[in-house]
């Protein structure tokens, strides 16, 4: 099991978020989260990534115990997760390529070539290979959305969370993921 929640509690600060939360995802799975705005959804992803603390119940993930993960060992869970962000978090004073090799050199690609052609790889998979010497201000929202889903997929991760990963994505658009 990739995710497992059992009577968790969410809290941001002293504010209750979420209450008695109960779910699995197994290998394979695609689950959607959705409800009104303010309803927990972006609350509930961070607590997977650790971002948010696990208030009371068990929460495991990758196998790692939320209850109990200390924020040295985050960076190890997260290595195993893709994450696409609600605001891109992408480096703007870099290109597209600079801002993917950043992910890669942190997470101990040591061969300059292997990184180039994952790069070029993850690039063709959301069609924006002529966009890789741009600066990431130049690009549309919805370039840098698939930006960001390019880098959430440039480790192979074993479960990628996305929150309102197509919000800026414009269907009509020949190039945009289907």
């Amino acid at each position: 099991m990739l995710l497992n929640y059992k009577d968790v509690d969410l809290y941001q600060g002293e504010h209750l978020v979420l209450r008695k939360v109960n779910f699995c995802v197994e290998e394979g799975e695609m689950v959607y989260l959705t409800g009104p705005v303010g309803s927990g959804k972006s609350s509930l992803l961070k607590s997977i990534y650790g971002e948010v603390p696990i208030g009371s119940g068990t929460a495991e993930v990758l196998g790692f115990d939320m209850g109990r993960l200390k924020t040295k060992h985050q960076p190890m869970l997260r290595r195993q997760m893709g994450i696409v962000f609600q605001d891109f978090q992408l480096m703007p004073d870099r290109t597209v390529r600079r801002n993917l090799d950043f992910v890669l050199r942190s997470t101990e690609w040591k061969k300059k070539a292997d990184r180039e052609k994952r790069i070029d790889e993850v690039l063709a998979l959301v069609k924006l290979s002529d966009k890789k010497e741009k600066m990431v201000f130049q690009l549309s929202g919805g370039e840098q959305q698939r930006i960001c889903i390019a880098r959430a997929i440039l480790n192979t991760p074993k479960v990628i969370l996305a929150d309102e990963p197509t919000g800026n994505l414009d269907a009509e658009h020949p190039g945009a993921p289907r």
